[in-house]
């Protein structure tokens, strides 16, 4: 009998200065039995850098034609591709050529992640969005989560301030070039 994704709850206060959006969320996420903490909390904190109209968790991990969180307008179209971790290059371009926007969230060495696409062809690479966030960041905040989850996430100058269960963190979201 397979073992059947843990539904995590997360009330969420978002206030992106940068970009202009504060809401209040409640995001419900199913962790996949083979999703860590580290790749499901990049996930929600990917969701909550991209939020705008038509956001969603995407199938991720099982769905192969569907990134982590994704943008869909009303006809239903994709206009946002949004990958986390270290997805392959035939995924980013299979996400750049389908959607208007693509990035990548990474909670990895972005080096690593830019290595192994190296050579290797993505469709408008010079547009899509590397993204990394301090893998020792990751770390601490995981260890801050519980089945129902009151987060707090504040983005003023590219400084991410964090705020989970009691648990204040400080980071910097790091972008990088991939063309």
């Amino acid at each position: 009998m397979a073992i059947g994704s843990t539904i995590l709850v997360f009330t969420v206060q978002l206030a992106d200065v940068d970009r202009g959006v504060y809401e209040d969320l409640t995001l419900r996420v199913a962790r996949h039995p083979s999703e860590t903490d580290a790749f499901m909390l990049t996930r929600i904190l990917a969701y909550c850098l991209e939020c705008r109209e038509g956001i969603e968790f995407g199938g991720g991990v099982s769905t192969a034609y569907e990134p982590a969180v994704l943008t869909k307008d009303l006809t239903g179209k994709i206009t946002a591709w949004i990958e986390v971790g270290s997805p392959d290059a035939a995924r980013v371009h299979f996400g750049s050529k389908l959607a208007d926007y693509t990035a990548v969230y990474t909670h990895r060495d972005p080096q690593k992640v830019l290595a192994s696409w190296d050579g290797k062809t993505i469709h408008r690479a010079d547009q899509v969005v590397l993204r990394s966030l301090d893998p020792k960041f990751i770390d601490e905040a995981t260890r801050a989560i519980e089945r129902r989850n009151t987060l707090s996430v504040s983005v003023t100058e590219g400084e991410l301030y964090f705020e989970l269960n009691g648990t204040s963190l400080v980071t910097t979201v790091q972008s990088h070039d991939v063309a």
